[in-house]
């Protein structure tokens, strides 16, 4: 067993440093000195952004919504009224 766990140990670092390996492009030019072609560029990016938090957002408001409905309509939570009439 404590064979097992210093083989694990040991390939702990490896395993990491291959989840945590972030692409990165630190050369603009080749060997001979001619430029890199540009990278990909993804079209629509903000577009792309836009469809998937706008209806992120809005299903967790309709989740919000709809359970403090629910708790109100249970007498599990009801908001009691501030009156700042002094």
């Amino acid at each position: 067993m404590a064979s097992l766990l210093l083989k694990i140990a040991k390939k702990a670092p490896n395993i990491v440093h291959k989840i945590s390996v972030v692409p990165l492009r630190n050369a603009v030019t080749t060997e001979t000195g001619a430029f890199l072609p540009k990278p990909e560029k993804t079209p629509f990016g903000l577009l792309r952004v836009l469809l998937t938090v706008l209806p992120g957002l809005w299903l967790g408001a309709t989740i919000s919504k709809e359970a403090a409905t629910f708790l109100e309509e249970n007498d599990i939570f009801v908001p009691e009224d501030d009156d700042d009439e002094d």
